[in-house]
């Protein structure tokens, strides 16, 4: 695994961080999900060696966080607010940064020029920070992020402020970074985007672990939630009637247009060997059966409890 926590905890005086954390973090994709303060900052703070923990051990490829010489030079770190130094510009300002990883002016430059190739600021590189767009900034910082090559890349928010275009970008670059054996974590309350970019998913509330995993593993550590069938058929009623004879089915709603229901069961094979049967007698005719809580969003919301601080 490249990144552990062991019974982390982190107080901020009388105030709780994160509370009793074991994580064992593989390469790949991982996108932390849970509404505001909820602990995902302070994770990622505590991956990066940025705060120590009050309890509890941490391990970043081997390497602890009390060690940040040696941690930096693996990690690359992307806040999700920003602060630039004046007057510097693109270029300057992540070649002031690698000067302090020890590369010499020549490795600077190279180093610097790839990072803001990969992130499409190459036409605004000798322009000062303080001028780029809300997007720019977000970009200078992802390749601040990507400058020294590191095999981790903690990412806090990072799509904010991109347009649709740059996000595409950013997450194809991200989903690079992965599949050469890197780990890449991201904080997002953009969920369509996390079901979409991530390998696995760890959702986060009130400083725990709700669940992690991918989707489908975290999705079953919750089977005694009703799984959420969506179908659209040419006799809804006759599906509902059926539907509600069925001691696993929980809910029946019917879809606005009376083309179809969202059925709610604890019993989901129980439900599709109904739904098979009514087909077969020619009952019902069926145009589209699909889960309509197979993806984060839902997940989400089952173990949360509520859409809080996320954008579906």
């Amino acid at each position: 695994m490249s990144i552990e926590f062991a019974g982390v905890s982190k107080f901020y005086g009388e105030v709780l961080g994160v509370s009793r954390i074991s994580l064992a973090i593989p390469p790949g994709l991982t996108s932390l999900v849970g509404p505001n303060g909820s602990g995902k900052t302070t994770l990622m703070n505590l991956m990066t060696g940025l705060i120590q923990p009050s309890r509890g051990t941490i391990s970043v490829l081997g390497l602890s966080p009390h060690d940040p010489e040696r941690l930096f030079r693996k990690v690359g770190y992307c806040a999700q607010h920003d602060s630039f130094p004046r007057g510097m510009t693109g270029r300057s300002f992540l070649e002031s940064f690698l000067s302090i990883h020890g590369y010499d002016a020549a490795e600077r430059r190279r180093l610097a020029d790839a990072a803001i190739e990969k992130v499409g600021l190459a036409a605004a590189a000798h322009r000062k920070v303080a001028g780029y767009s809300k997007g720019m900034r977000q970009r200078i910082k992802l390749a601040l992020a990507l400058a020294a090559e590191p095999e981790v890349l903690v990412l806090d928010e990072p799509l904010n402020g991109l347009d649709p275009l740059a996000r595409s970008e950013v997450i194809a670059l991200f989903r690079e970074y992965a599949a050469a054996g890197r780990s890449v974590i991201v904080s997002s309350h953009i969920l369509h985007e996390v079901d979409l970019i991530s390998d696995r998913v760890i959702i986060v509330r009130n400083g725990s672990v709700a669940a992690e995993g991918e989707i489908a593993g975290v999705r079953s550590e919750i089977e005694s939630r009703p799984h959420q069938i969506l179908v659209r058929c040419d006799r809804p009623e006759t599906l509902a009637a059926r539907a509600f004879e069925q001691d696993h089915v929980v809910e029946v709603a019917m879809h606005n247009d009376r083309a179809g229901l969202l059925v709610s069961t604890r019993d989901a094979e129980g439900f599709y060997v109904l739904l098979g049967g009514l087909v077969l007698d020619g009952a019902i005719r069926v145009e589209s059966v699909a889960p309509a809580d197979e993806d984060v969003h839902a997940v989400y919301r089952y173990l949360v409890g509520s859409d809080e601080g996320v954008v579906s």
